[in-house]
C-alpha cells in the first residue's frame, strides 16, 4: 500500500480548513441595519456594546500596536460568554426576519436529503463503507464480509452521541486485519482520543490512548506508532498544552502509562512528529515538521532490530525544513524506496532510493518532473498510480513501478478524482469522481483490465445537466495569469447584476479543484453565480505557484482575489452590489484582508473561521505551524512590517464597509475565535452608521469539519438567506 508517512498529519496542519462550501458569520458594535445598495432597510439594529481596554497592547520592534480587545482572546471568560450571546442574538433576530430564510431552508433540507455513501476501505476480507441516509448527523460506518456481503453496522456515532457532534475515525489496522486504531474527536476539537476495536467482534478493547492531536496510528507487531502531547498539569488550558508532540508504541492491552516512547525533541516543543511503517513491517519513516511547509524524513530498517527508542539513530533521507520529500513505499523486489519529492522539481517527481545509500546524488527519477504539478502518488497491486493537476482539474496515469509502460485512465469528465492505490496483493481499488454540479460517483478500478465500472450513484433532487462550468483565465495586478472556474445555471445572462460568490483559499500549498457542494445549488437555483479562484499561495501549479503566495509575498493573494472580482465585474457577471466572498481559515484571513483594503468592491463579505490577527496568531495553539507560511511578527523589523501591512485586524479604519458577517465557532482549538472576535469588534467601532455588520458564532463546534448535519443545514440557511437578502435577491 501507498505509504505516507504522517503525509495526512502535515495536509491536516497545512488546511488550517479548507471549506470549498463555508458557511460565514460575525455580529457586533454601533450602527443601522440595511439591505442592499438599492433597498435599504427601514428597521435599525441596536449592536451590543464592546468594551476597550486602552491599556492593552505590545511593543514590537519600538512601535507601539493597541490591542484594545484583547480580553476577547479570554473565549472561556464569563465576560466574554456574554459578549458572544449577546452578539449571536442580534445575528438570530435579524435573520429571523428576513422573510424566505425558512424556505429557503426547507429547500436546502430537501437538496441535502439523498443517500450518500463513502468509497469501502479495505481490511482482508472486510469492507468498511460510509453511509448517510440523507439528513443523519454523523454517516454511519458499516462493514461487510466480501464486496457483496451485507452490511452491518460497526460504529454509529448518531447512537453514540445524540447530539451529533463526536467523530470517528479509522486510523489503520493491524498487519493480521483483527484490529482497528480509531480516533475519536468531540465537539469539533483536534484532540483526539484513540480506540482500539477488535474485528472478528466488531466491539471496543480496553484500549483508550489520550492526548493525541494530529495523529495517525501507524501498526507494527502487536501495537502501534502514535503521535501525542504529554499530559497537561491540572489547570493548564489546553491552547497551552499543544507543547513538545512525541511519538510512542503503543502495545494492545497495556494502560497508556506503559507505552513506550520511541522519539521526543526536548529543545523545540513548536514540531509535529510521526512514525510510519511500511506494508511489510521492513522500515520505520520518522517525520518532523516546524509546520505547514517543509519537513524532515528519516528512516530505520525495523528488521535489525526492535521498537525504536529515543537512542535509535534515523538515517536521513531529507533534513531541514526547506523541502517537501516523502516515502511513497517500499518495493521488495528491488530493495528501493519509492520517494516522491519536490528536491530540483518545483512540480514534483517520483524518485528511486537504495536505503544503502540515500544520498540525494543517488537518486533515480522513475517519474521525472513534468509540466503539470504531480499531485500524489500511489503503488498497489504491483502497480504505479500517478496524479497531475492540469489547470486545477485531475489526471491519474497508472505504470509499472520504474515507471515504464504509462497509461492514461480515462475519467468520467473533467472535474476532482481520488483514490486508486491499495495493498501489494490487491486486485482492484475505488475511486471517486466529482465536479462543481455532481456530487459524483464511486467507481472499482480492475487492475488487470483497466476498466472502470460504477459501484455507486447517488440520486439527486435536481439535474446537474441544468448547469455548466466554464474555466476563464484573468490577469493579475502584476501581469500572472490566474485560473477561475465559473458555475452557472444554463441560460443566465451577462447583465451585471447576477447575484454571485467568489470563493477562494490561496495558502499552505492547498490546490483547489472542482468540488460538489449542495449549499451552492441554493445560489445556482436562484439564477446565481458561483466562482472560485485558483490563486498562487496554492499548489495548483507546484512549488513555485505556492512559495509566490508565502510571507513578504502574500499581497500576491489579495491582488489575485481582487482582480478576481474586478474581472467578473468588467465581464458583466455581476456589479459590486450583487458580489458576496467567502473564504475559511486562511481565506477568512483573505476576505478580511481584501475587505479592509477594497471596502468599495464587494456588496457582502463572509470571513469565515479567519486568521485575522497577524501580529499574535502565533500564539494561539497550533499558530506556531503556520509561522513557515507567514513569517513571524517578533522575528524581525521585516517581518513585523509586511505582517502589519495587510493583517485584517490591524488595517480596519474608518469606512463605509460591504455588509458583513464574520463567522467562528466557541470550540474552534486550531483558529482560535479570538481572531473573529477582535476584527468584529473593530470593524463595529469603525463602520459608517449604515453598515450592517453581524457575527455567527456556532455553539459546540470547532473549525469545521466533523460538524453535525443539523448545523451544517441551520448555517447554510443563514449563510445564503443573508447572502440574497444583502444583495437585494
Amino acid at each position: 500500500m501507498a505509504l505516507r508517512p504522517r503525509i495526512h498529519l502535515a495536509r491536516t496542519i497545512q488546511r488550517l480548513t479548507m471549506k470549498p462550501t463555508a458557511p460565514i458569520a460575525l455580529s457586533l458594535a454601533v450602527m443601522s441595519a440595511c439591505g442592499s445598495p438599492e433597498q435599504p432597510m427601514a428597521e435599525k439594529i441596536e449592536y451590543p456594546a464592546t468594551r476597550r481596554d486602552s491599556a492593552a497592547g505590545d511593543s514590537l520592534h519600538g512601535t507601539w500596536i493597541a490591542d484594545p480587545y484583547r480580553w476577547l482572546e479570554n473565549d472561556t471568560s464569563a465576560e466574554t460568554a456574554e459578549w458572544v450571546k449577546a452578539q449571536n442574538a442580534v445575528t438570530n433576530a435579524f435573520l429571523a426576519k428576513i422573510p424566505f430564510r425558512d424556505s429557503l431552508a426547507k429547500r436546502y433540507e430537501e437538496l441535502y436529503n439523498f443517500p450518500k455513501v463513502g468509497g469501502p476501505m479495505r481490511v482482508g476480507d472486510l469492507f468498511f463503507i460510509w453511509k448517510n441516509s440523507g439528513l443523519q448527523n454523523q454517516s454511519v460506518i458499516h462493514v461487510r464480509k466480501g464486496l457483496e456481503g451485507e452490511d452491518r453496522v460497526f460504529i454509529d456515532p448518531n447512537q453514540l452521541d445524540p447530539a451529533g457532534t463526536t467523530t470517528y475515525n479509522p486510523m489503520g489496522h493491524s498487519k493480521d486485519n483483527r484490529y482497528m486504531a480509531v480516533g475519536v474527536q468531540k465537539a469539533g476539537s483536534d484532540w483526539q482520543e484513540i480506540m482500539v476495536y477488535d474485528l472478528t467482534t466488531l466491539q471496543p478493547t480496553t484500549d483508550l490512548l489520550k492526548w493525541s492531536k494530529f495523529s495517525g496510528a501507524s501498526w507494527y507487531k502487536d501495537g502501534f506508532f502514535y503521535s501525542r502531547y504529554p499530559t497537561p498539569a491540572k489547570g493548564t488550558e489546553l491552547s497551552a498544552a499543544s507543547k513538545f508532540q512525541k511519538v510512542y508504541y503503543h502495545k494492545l492491552g497495556d494502560p497508556q502509562e506503559k507505552d513506550v516512547l520511541v522519539w521526543e525533541n526536548t529543545q523545540n516543543g513548536d514540531l509535529y512528529v510521526g512514525v510510519g511503517v511500511t506494508e511489510g513491517e521492513e522500515f520505520a519513516t520518522l517525520y518532523v515538521s516546524t509546520g505547514t511547509d517543509g519537513y524532515e524524513m528519516h528512516f530505520h530498517d525495523l528488521r535489525s532490530g526492535g521498537i525504536p527508542s529515543p537512542a535509535t539513530t534515523w538515517v536521513p533521507l531529507q533534513t531541514g525544513f526547506d523541502h517537501k520529500t516523502s516515502i511513497v513505499d517500499f518495493v521488495p523486489g528491488t530493495g528501493k524506496f519509492l520517494v516522491m519529492t519536490e528536491v530540483d522539481a518545483p512540480n514534483y517527481r517520483l524518485v528511486e532510493v537504495d536505503p544503502k545509500n540515500p544520498a540525494k546524488e543517488n537518486w533515480k527519477d522513475i517519474i521525472p518532473q513534468a509540466p503539470e504539478l504531480l499531485q500524489g502518488v500511489s503503488t498497489g497491486g504491483g502497480l504505479l498510480f500517478a496524479e497531475y493537476l492540469k489547470d486545477a482539474t485531475s489526471r491519474f496515469y497508472r505504470m509499472k513501478l520504474d515507471g515504464t509502460d504509462k497509461q492514461e485512465i480515462a475519467l468520467p469528465d473533467i472535474g476532482s478524482a481520488g483514490g486508486f492505490g491499495g495493498k501489494r496483493g490487491d486486485t482492484f481499488s475505488f475511486y471517486s469522481f466529482t465536479s462543481f454540479t455532481d456530487p459524483g460517483s464511486i467507481y472499482k478500478y480492475d487492475y488487470a483490465t483497466g476498466k472502470s465500472e460504477v459501484w455507486f450513484r447517488p440520486e439527486l433532487k435536481f439535474d446537474p445537466s441544468d448547469f455548466v462550468t466554464e474555466q476563464v483565465f484573468y490577469t493579475s495586478k502584476d501581469g500572472t495569469k490566474v485560473p477561475m472556474f465559473i458555475v452557472h445555471r444554463k441560460g443566465v445572462e451577462k447583465n451585471g447584476k447576477n447575484p454571485t460568490l467568489l470563493y477562494a483559499y490561496g495558502g499552505f500549498n492547498v490546490s483547489l479543484t472542482p468540488s460538489f457542494s449542495t449549499s451552492r445549488m441554493l445560489l445556482l437555483e436562484q439564477g446565481g453565480v458561483f466562482a472560485l479562484a485558483n490563486l498562487r499561495g496554492g499548489g495548483e501549479y507546484g512549488e513555485d505557484w505556492h512559495r509566490a503566495g508565502m510571507k513578504e509575498k502574500k499581497q500576491n493573494v489579495f491582488d489575485d482575489f481582487i482582480a478576481a472580482a474586478e474581472y467578473l465585474i468588467a465581464e458583466k457577471w455581476t456589479d459590486t452590489p450583487h458580489l458576496g466572498i467567502n473564504g475559511g481559515s486562511n481565506g477568512g484571513l483573505l476576505v478580511g484582508a481584501v475587505m479592509t483594503q477594497r471596502p468599495d468592491l464587494f456588496g457582502v463579505c463572509f470571513p469565515e473561521v479567519g486568521v485575522l490577527d497577524m501580529l499574535r496568531f502565533q500564539k494561539f495553539t497550533a499558530g506556531f505551524g503556520w509561522v513557515p507560511e507567514y513569517g513571524n511578527a517578533e522575528n524581525s523589523p521585516e517581518e513585523f512590517a509586511y505582517l502589519k501591512a495587510y493583517s485584517p485586524l490591524h488595517n480596519v479604519k474608518p469606512a463605509k464597509y460591504p455588509a458583513t458577517m464574520v463567522m467562528t465557532a466557541d470550540h474552534d482549538d486550531r483558529v482560535v475565535p479570538a481572531h473573529s472576535f477582535k476584527f468584529a469588534a473593530a470593524l463595529a467601532a469603525n463602520a459608517s452608521p449604515e453598515n450592517l455588520l453581524l457575527m455567527r458564532v456556532e455553539p459546540k463546534a470547532g473549525h469545521g469539519g466533523g460538524k453535525p448535519v443539523s448545523k451544517i443545514l441551520d448555517e447554510v440557511a443563514d449563510v445564503y438567506s443573508f447572502l440574497l437578502k444583502t444583495v437585494g435577491k
